[in-house]
């Protein structure tokens, strides 16, 4: 049996039953045409990890784990967010796989990217970024604010790879590295740049999701953006020094210009500039504590160490001794 180049394809789930079928049906006939062509182990598998779903996400992962042996599934006690559902895949998978790559169950992300990502670690790169080669299927205002979102984060000075989400493919020795941050505010779009090693881009064509809602609404994608942020600069803190210099001298301003006012003899009591001087002091202050208190907070949670996830039932493992 074939061990060299063992491919591990982790997707991560919440109440996906309706769009699984499909996903299992196009993830399953890539794996086997990779495995047919002698580019993959044949023990190769597909780890779904099911994030708390309420559905019967679970019972479908279940019923194709016993029907295909390529099928793999992780069931966490509770919903622990995406990407620690991510996270716990590749920490699964990793003792087992040469290659990893993480696709979400929505079947947006074309899966016939997945052999050109192989081809590309078999040419010696341990880092394969899907990247969008257009963003047609997103809204106008996914779109301007996902641009602006990257162009923010590059002038911030944390290395994101544009268009590239969490469609990847990472080497054994890439994703042992990425395993080796310790931090609970995951950013995996920043995190992987951080590891290093060879990496190359498989562009592609994002397309509609096949069934289901999504799962990022825009409440969601602005906190996904705010972690993003704050997990990998301090630039708001230093922005709102500049912000406080700048009220102090403005203030300084008009201090100067009340003084020659007084002296002048043209001073008129104003409610409406005491009541704007306020408010605008006020707004700062509320503001630079909540920026403040966002990484107060995430120090909070850091020092606490509490698991990223707690697991009540996984399979992979027990399929992947049954190989040995």
């Amino acid at each position: 049996m074939k061990k060299d180049n063992l491919l591990t394809i982790v997707v991560p789930c919440y109440n996906e039953e309706e769009v699984l079928p499909e996903t299992v049906k196009e993830l399953g006939n890539i794996l086997n045409d990779l495995i047919a062509e002698g580019e993959i182990a044949t023990d190769s598998k597909i780890l779904f990890v099911n994030d708390g779903s309420k559905d019967k996400t679970w019972q479908l992962i279940s019923k194709y784990s016993n029907e295909y042996p390529y099928v793999t599934g992780i069931k966490f006690s509770r919903n622990y967010g995406h990407q620690n559902a991510l996270l716990a895949g590749m920490t699964t998978a990793v003792r087992y796989s040469d290659m990893i790559i993480t696709i979400d169950a929505d079947l947006q992300d074309d899966v016939n990217a997945i052999p050109k990502m192989v081809d590309k670690y078999l040419e010696g790169y341990d880092v394969v970024y899907g990247v969008r080669n257009s963003r047609k299927t997103d809204t106008f205002f996914k779109r301007r604010t996902a641009l602006a979102f990257y162009s923010m984060m590059e002038k911030m000075g944390v290395n994101l790879v544009p268009d590239s989400a969490d469609y990847r493919l990472l080497s054994k020795r890439a994703t042992e590295g990425l395993l080796a941050f310790k931090e609970r505010n995951l950013f995996l779009r920043g995190m992987v740049p951080l590891v290093g090693y060879k990496s190359t881009k498989v562009y592609y064509a994002r397309k509609e999701r096949f069934a289901g809602e999504s799962k990022y609404p825009l409440s969601k994608m602005l906190h996904f953006a705010l972690d993003g942020i704050t997990s990998f600069s301090i630039a708001p803190i230093h922005l709102i020094l500049y912000l406080g210099l700048l009220t102090v001298a403005v203030s300084i301003i008009c201090m100067i210009y009340v003084l020659v006012e007084k002296c002048m003899g043209h001073v008129v009591s104003g409610w409406s500039s005491l009541m704007i001087s306020i408010w605008l002091l006020g707004g700062v202050q509320l503001i630079s504590i909540s920026v403040i208190g966002e990484y107060i907070g995430k120090i909070f949670s850091e020092v606490k160490h509490r698991p990223r996830y707690t697991i009540e039932e996984e399979n992979y493992t027990d399929k992947m001794k049954e190989m040995d």
